[in-house]
């Protein structure tokens, strides 16, 4: 939906500038321990968007069994332009939906993720309500849920659809949330996004505000699984509070641009992933969305029409440090990451984050700063 020429991928960058041992030195570096690429059938392949598929190597234990777990990430621009019937926009999105979701059962894959409100375009930086808050339905009985509904039975694989939510029961309220339906088409859950940002042209507060169903883990037949959208990955206290309920999996569904958070990217979930002894998998949109009006930044620069380049760059991020290469920043894509749940416990028994993290003593100096008397603990030189 742009003209602007945008890279690929920092792993090309790397492969076509840095060889032999140079090379490796600094992929293990940026990325940990080596993944190992996974095999693609035949059938998979000429697909209108990028397919990778890597494994986590995960040591066997003596005792436990390995718990394998194939998830699913799919990162994409918006089908039709940002301006184009609402209808005609959801249907193409299911078009690619089911097309992508089928490629993702070839591929043996158990969980699958969106990135953040995948049905739509991302028009919340227009701060204009109409036509963007008609895009928003029943997590329960909304046609997108119905429509995956179908899709996770026929697959046999756990959906997770980010949306924008109308709580018809709650005074037609709007959240941004995620769907949770089970792999044999059951509505199981869905989550709202705990923070919401109020920087650059992220004006969500206009649609919705913060979250209200906490840290909900959801119990799926391949593993503990939770969502914690977007914005909320800039929240160290977020992460582990999915952590402390019992998560294995922590997807991040985003939409986030290039001029505002690429630096954190590849940094944020990995750490999350590493301090919470869990898999994290960040999935971000891409593509530039043009809107029909001109909005302003409130930063004294002159009106435009569009967003920012969304840069995808989605990934995989194992408790031990390693991660998967991202996906491009500039096409449609699927990564397939195949990972052993054991290695959740393995890395927590190595390094004992979570033996030592010391809850009682931020329990107690936690409240203490909600207190309208609160000081800062500062020593000075008397």
């Amino acid at each position: 939906m742009s003209d602007i020429e945008e890279f690929d991928g920092l792993e090309k960058i790397l492969e076509s500038n840095l060889k032999g041992k140079d090379y490796e030195h600094v992929r293990q570096l940026l990325y940990g321990r080596p993944v190992v690429n996974l095999s693609i059938p035949q059938s998979a392949k000429g697909l209108s968007f990028e397919l990778k598929a890597y494994g986590i190597p995960c040591p066997e234990e003596q005792l436990r069994s390995p718990k394998i777990v194939r998830v699913g990430l799919f990162q994409h621009q918006i089908p039709l332009p940002a301006t184009s019937k609402i209808q005609n926009m959801k249907e193409a999105m299911f078009k690619m939906a089911k097309e992508v979701i089928h490629t993702a059962a070839q591929m043996d894959v158990n969980v699958f993720c969106f990135q953040e409100a995948w049905n739509m375009p991302f028009a919340f930086c227009t701060r204009e309500k109409y036509p963007w808050c008609e895009y928003a339905e029943s997590a329960q009985y909304g046609p997108t849920t119905k429509f995956l509904q179908e899709l996770a039975k026929q697959h046999n694989i756990v959906l997770i659809s980010p949306i924008l939510e109308r709580d018809e029961t709650h005074c037609d309220t709007i959240w941004n949330a995620a769907v949770v339906i089970d792999n044999h088409g059951q509505y199981l859950g869905r989550h709202r996004k705990n923070h919401i940002p109020r920087v650059g042209d992220f004006n969500e507060s206009t649609y919705y505000f913060e979250g209200n169903t906490g840290h909900p883990v959801f119990e799926t037949e391949f593993g503990k699984i939770a969502i914690n959208i977007c914005f909320g990955r800039h929240h160290p206290l977020n992460w582990l509070a999915f952590g402390i309920n019992g998560a294995e999996i922590v997807f991040n569904p985003s939409a986030t641009v290039g001029s505002l958070s690429e630096p954190l990217w590849g940094i944020e979930a990995r750490n999350a992933a590493i301090a919470n002894g869990y898999f994290t998998c960040a999935i971000n949109r891409v593509g530039t969305e043009v809107f029909e009006n001109e909005f302003t930044s409130g930063n004294g620069k002159p009106a435009h029409r569009d967003f920012g380049h969304f840069y995808g760059s989605s990934y995989l991020a194992a408790p031990d440090g390693s991660r998967t290469p991202g996906l491009s920043r500039t096409k449609n894509g699927l990564l397939v990451a195949e990972i052993d749940l054991n290695m959740c416990r393995q890395v927590r028994d190595h390094w004992g984050y979570q033996m030592t993290q010391r809850l009682d003593l931020y329990s107690k100096f936690l409240p203490t700063v909600l207190e309208s008397d609160f000081k800062p603990q500062i020593v000075k030189k008397q």
